[in-house]
């Protein structure tokens, strides 16, 4: 090659990459910032649009319907877990009856003081209450019996039991329960 379209060259693929390298820095500091922002916008707007999307939709007759039998069976479904106030007492005489139809022998109930009940993180409207029993019988008896407990409506939760070994092989063994049952506040 001629000195002269040797120098051209030169001078020339110089020039190209001071410019590739000079377009390269802007499109780091200007564009590409750009790009992550954009991004972020479109994010942005697409759950906005899912809002708005949901806001249409929960407009509509149907979907309030929907939305009140959804909460009505909610409502049905919170009924087996909680206790209104004044059934509370009436829970005890449940607890009695199921004793009696399964032969325990020497039962005894006795609820815990108003003050004793105590309230449940997060929850404004529900309490907690416990209901301490004492029976004998023999483990069978304890089990059919714990297994109506469990089936009862509303639900209750044995916090805490004990079974006490009775010292003669022919009588029944002491049992000591802790239940809790959830209430509404008053």
């Amino acid at each position: 090659m001629k000195p002269v379209y040797k120098k051209y060259l030169t001078t020339t693929g110089l020039v190209w990459s001071a410019c590739f390298v000079m377009f390269l820095f802007a499109y780091m500091l200007v564009l590409s910032p750009q790009r992550k922002l954009r991004a972020r916008v479109e994010g942005a707007l697409t759950e906005k649009k899912q809002v708005y999307e949901g806001a249409l939709r929960a407009s509509r007759e149907e979907t309030r319907v929907q939305l009140n039998g959804e909460i009505d069976r909610l409502q049905e479904r919170l009924a087996d877990f909680v206790i209104e106030f004044e059934d509370s007492a009436n829970l005890t005489f449940d607890i009695s009856q199921l004793a009696k139809e399964k032969d325990v022998g020497s039962f005894s109930i006795r609820g815990r003081d108003r003050s004793a009940v105590s309230p449940i993180l997060g929850c404004e409207s529900i309490e907690d209450s416990h209901i301490d029993l004492s029976f004998t019988g023999q483990f069978g008896q304890f089990a059919g019996f714990l297994n109506a407990l469990e089936r009862n409506r509303p639900v209750l939760f044995v916090d805490t039991f004990s079974i006490t070994r009775s010292d003669q092989a022919q009588t029944d063994h002491r049992v000591n329960m802790d239940l809790a049952v959830f209430v509404k506040k008053q």
